[in-house]
């Protein structure tokens, strides 16, 4: 029996030492992160950098493109090389050669942008208006989608879990719509290979996509930190367990009785996870769906995020400019460009002058981190549904970014963003709006026409009739709303309301879903502003969000 029981110890140990040495040798070899793969985009007349793993001390070659450059694996076993700059055209081939080799074909080289944030940045084409026509027209071979597809983490990752698809009819469906839309427009607008790298999760925050070291040190954020150490300091996997099958029988007996009445069912529980990996944790989706990413070369960045931080709008300029210069940081590309989608209208249509929400403050968050170089903003309040929280007309969303990056960033005469403010002046009874990005003339939209209001004020006070402006409201020292009547001058906007005879603030397109019809000639919207600093509603303590 002893002897019986030594020769299988024996057995063991020879087995886990074959073990050993195969997964060395496995670790040994020249390995990459995801995203350089078959079918990859690179960036164009950048230095581009290529990285990965090998053995400590393995020299690595890199080859496209007639160049050649090598790097020797440090002690950790990673290398990396800067490719010099290329120009786009034809399909490349790209070989990393050290003890073993690996072949990558089909490479473009072109415009690389990342696009991340939560469900509507990650709505699929399928999921947008029109699916049938876009798809008839998806044969783009030179218009490429990564996903991301890692998991969130508790620590910064480094190889990533994604591959490159080429836009056909057969895969455009599953490419994120926003994405999508904006890379086929510069395509379309610049003639060269557009690659679109998609990381993004439905339902998560800011702080979810920032990492920790960027706002650790946030007093605002304090609660919010400290929620999570609670939750992870109680949480029990047993208890979480059993809390879910209790829900999920629930479910079950729920969807049979929905069956039978025909009616409709609310989504099915989420399985547990752990709070320190958990979508909404600060940081997690930066460890393991940005992190693996950085420094892949790129042009620049576009987010579509915010309704999952509406609770504490007040927060948002703070964490988004956060989040910006984070990544920038991190890419080493200096001010690259960035900009997002400033949430669209939404719930039921505005009742009163005005709605102070989270929404609202979302927005205005948006708008002021413009005040960071080389960002723009997609405005979007004409373009949401009511009753929808992920709104169809995704064209239009990509469009309208990718204008911005057409005149911004490639120099384009088309214009970049609807009117912005920039500053207001009180002259008595009124106050004088000056707008930026006014392109041609400040209009109204009337029914989808734009017209040019006649510098008077209307006959109809304080709102209607064909062409008047609509969504402007004032308050005097009391704080108090009226809804204004408006005329445009040039590129500013005159309010007045007889209510207020010595008006101290404006505001415009103040609610969640507002009425409001002021345009640039281009068609473009104008952003909700407010002229005041007043104080909204205190907000409440910060608090983790279950996963959606």
């Amino acid at each position: 029996m002893k002897r019986t029981n030594r020769f299988a110890r024996v057995l063991q140990l020879s087995i886990a030492a074959v073990v050993a040495v195969l997964a060395s040798r496995a670790d040994a070899d020249v390995t990459l992160p995801a995203i350089f793969s078959d079918h990859m985009v690179l960036q164009r007349d950048a230095a581009v950098p290529v990285w990965g793993w090998a053995e400590p001390g393995e020299q690595v070659t890199v080859s496209i493109a007639g160049q050649a450059r090598t790097a020797k694996a440090d002690a950790k076993g990673r290398w990396m090389v800067k490719l010099a700059k290329l120009k786009a055209g034809e399909a490349l081939a790209m070989t990393v050669k050290g003890k073993n080799s690996i072949a990558i074909s089909d490479v473009l080289v072109g415009e690389v942008w990342l696009c991340s944030g939560q469900s509507n940045m990650a709505m699929t084409v399928n999921r947008a208006k029109d699916f049938d026509k876009e798809q008839a027209a998806a044969s783009l071979p030179k218009v490429r989608h990564f996903r991301e597809s890692s998991a969130p983490s508790d620590k910064p990752q480094e190889k990533g879990v994604g591959k490159w698809e080429v836009c056909s009819a057969e895969t455009v469906g599953g490419f994120s719509a926003t994405a999508y839309f904006f890379g086929r427009e510069v395509h379309k607008a610049l003639g060269v290979p557009v690659g679109v790298i998609n990381s993004s999760v439905g339902g998560t925050p800011v702080e979810a996509w920032t990492s920790w070291e960027a706002q650790k040190n946030f007093a605002e954020l304090k609660s919010l930190f400290e929620s999570w150490e609670q939750r992870q300091a109680t949480w029990d996997p047993v208890k979480a367990q059993a809390a879910y099958e209790k829900q999920l029988v629930a479910f079950k007996e729920a969807a049979k009785k929905a069956k039978t009445e025909g009616t409709s069912l609310k989504r099915p529980p989420r399985k547990p996870e752990e709070p320190r990996i958990a979508t909404h944790h600060p940081a997690t989706l930066f460890n393991g769906k940005i992190a693996p990413l950085v420094p892949y070369a790129l042009r620049g960045a576009i987010w579509y995020q915010g309704e999952s931080n509406a609770g504490q709008g007040h927060l948002y300029h703070l964490q988004l400019s956060a989040l910006v210069n984070d990544w920038r940081a991190r890419w080493g590309l200096g001010d690259f460009p960035f900009a997002w989608v400033q949430l669209p209208n939404f719930h039921a249509a505005q009742k009163e002058p005005v709605e102070d929400t989270g929404w609202v403050l979302v927005r205005e968050g948006m708008l002021k981190t413009l005040a960071l170089p080389n960002t723009g903003m997609a405005i979007t309040t004409d373009i949401g549904e009511t009753s929808d929280i992920h709104p169809k007309d995704k064209q239009t969303v990509g469009k309208r970014l990718a204008m911005w990056a057409l005149a911004k960033v490639y120099g384009q005469k088309v214009a970049a963003s609807g009117p912005l403010p920039v500053s207001h002046k009180i002259n008595g009874s009124e106050v004088t709006v000056t707008f930026k990005h006014a392109d041609s003339g400040l209009v109204v939209n009337a029914g989808g026409a734009m017209v040019t209001p006649r510098e008077e004020w209307p006959s109809v006070w304080p709102e209607g009739g064909f062409g008047q402006i609509r969504g402007f409201v004032v308050a005097g020292a009391d704080k108090k709303w009226h809804r204004a009547a408006a005329k445009i001058i040039g590129n500013t906007v005159v309010v007045k309301s007889p209510e207020v005879k010595q008006p101290v603030a404006v505001r415009y397109a103040w609610a969640d879903n507002p009425d409001c019809n002021l345009y640039n000639r281009a068609g473009l919207p104008a952003s909700p502003f407010r002229t005041d600093d007043w104080k909204i509603a205190p907000p409440q303590p910060l608090q983790p969000k279950a996963r959606r």
